[in-house]
């Protein structure tokens, strides 16, 4: 049986999710590929200790990739992205 902890893999830090954080107090997350809205607000709730008001998920598809060099065609892989609404006066602090 799987662990509410296990449907975060990661946060991700982008210049994008860092403007989210400090403006609209929203935190980008990834998560599991089969992981729905509730069990990423369980999860967050669970492991920070703070109130979610709003998920949103987004499917990050995969990107060709090319070696010129080697002539190498490949993929990065695609992932489960999601962005996670804190209510007012919470926060998360990463170190």
């Amino acid at each position: 049986m799987m662990h509410k902890f296990d449907v975060i893999r990661e946060t991700i830090f982008t210049e994008r999710s860092t403007v989210l954080a400090e403006k609209e107090n929203t935190y980008t997350f990834r998560v599991l590929p089969h992981a729905n809205k509730v069990e990423v607000k369980r999860a967050v709730e669970a492991a920070f200790h703070v109130k979610v008001v709003d998920v949103r998920i987004v499917n990050v598809h995969p990107k060709r990739k090319v070696d010129r060099q080697r002539g190498i065609v490949g993929r990065s892989p695609g992932y489960k992205k999601a962005m996670v609404k804190l209510a007012k006066g919470y926060s998360i602090e990463f170190a």
